[in-house]
C-alpha cells in the first residue's frame, strides 16, 4: 500500500524539520562542566594552583600526591565535558547539511569536534590516573602522565577545536547562515586556536591555549543559539557555499 503524495510530502517535511538535540545548550553543558571540574579541583586543593608541566617536576609531584582528589575531580568532569561537545560536533554537521551546505565545512566541523572531544577525554582519564597511588609512586611515570595530560587536552583539544569552529564559521559566513561579525569572530579564534600548535616548540605560546579554548567554547554557544533550523530566504544572488 503506497503512501498517498500529500501524506508522504508532510512526512518527509516533519522529519527534514528534527534538528536532533539543541546546540546551544550542548556548548553550554560542555563549557559549564568544564569550568566546574577547575573549580571543584580548585576547592578540593583548597586554592592550590594546578602544577604546569613547564614547572618543577618536584613540585608537581607533591602536588598530586597531596591533593589526588583534586587531579580525581577534575579529570571526572574534563572526561564528562567532552560528551556533549562530541554531540555538538556530530548536530552541527548535520544541522549544516540539512541547510544545503555541500562544501567541506560540515565535514570539518564534525572531524575537528570529534578529534577535540577525543583530546578532552584522554586529558581526563590521564588526569585521573594522577590520582592513583600506583602512580603517584613513581616520580618519572608521574611526570611522563602530566605531559600528556597536557598534551591531549591543550595543543590536542584546541587546535582541533578550532577546525569545528573554522568548520561552521564559514559556511556560516558564506551561505549567510549566521550573523557576519559572529562568523568572523569565529575564524579569528579558530587561527588562534591554529597557532596553539606552536606550543610544541615554544613554551610561551600555551598561553593561546586558554585563550582559544574559553573564547571557543563561548563563541559555540552563541552559534549555537544562532544557528537556523531552516535556511533563511535569499532575496539577492544565491552565494557559494
Amino acid at each position: 500500500m503506497t503512501v498517498p503524495t500529500r501524506e508522504k510530502h508532510d512526512a518527509e517535511r516533519s522529519a527534514g524539520t528534527q534538528g536532533g538535540p539543541h546546540l546551544g545548550a550542548l556548548a553550554v553543558v560542555s563549557a559549564a562542566l568544564l569550568v566546574l571540574g577547575l573549580a571543584v579541583s580548585a576547592l578540593i586543593a583548597k586554592g592550590t594552583p594546578f602544577p604546569s608541566p613547564f614547572g618543577e617536576a618536584a613540585e608537581s609531584l607533591d602536588h598530586f600526591r597531596a591533593h589526588p582528589w583534586a587531579a580525581r575531580a577534575g579529570g571526572l568532569f574534563q572526561f564528562a565535558s567532552a560528551v556533549p561537545l562530541a554531540l555538538y560536533a556530530a548536530t552541527a554537521s548535520a544541522r549544516l547539511h540539512r541547510l544545503g551546505v555541500r562544501a567541506p565545512g560540515a565535514t570539518i566541523a564534525l572531524a575537528g569536534g570529534l578529534l577535540a572531544a577525543g583530546g578532552l577525554l584522554t586529558s581526563g582519564l590521564l588526569q585521573w590516573s594522577l590520582s592513583r597511588p600506583e602512580v603517584l609512586g613513581e616520580p618519572g611515570v608521574v611526570r611522563a602522565v602530566q605531559y600528556l595530560a597536557f598534551l591531549t587536552g591543550g595543543p590536542g583539544h584546541v587546535v582541533p577545536l578550532g577546525l569545528l569552529l573554522a568548520g561552521v564559521a564559514v559556511p556560516g559566513l558564506l551561505a549567510g547562515l549566521l550573523p557576519r561579525p559572529l562568523a568572523w569572530t569565529g575564524l579569528v579564534i579558530a587561527a588562534l586556536a591554529e597557532l596553539s600548535t606552536l606550543t610544541l616548540l615554544l613554551d610561551g605560546a600555551a598561553v593561546l591555549l586558554p585563550i582559544a579554548r574559553f573564547t571557543g567554547l563561548a563563541w559555540l554557544i552563541a552559534a549555537g543559539f544562532l544557528l537556523p533550523q531552516r535556511r533563511p530566504r535569499r532575496t539577492g544572488p544565491a552565494s557559494e557555499d
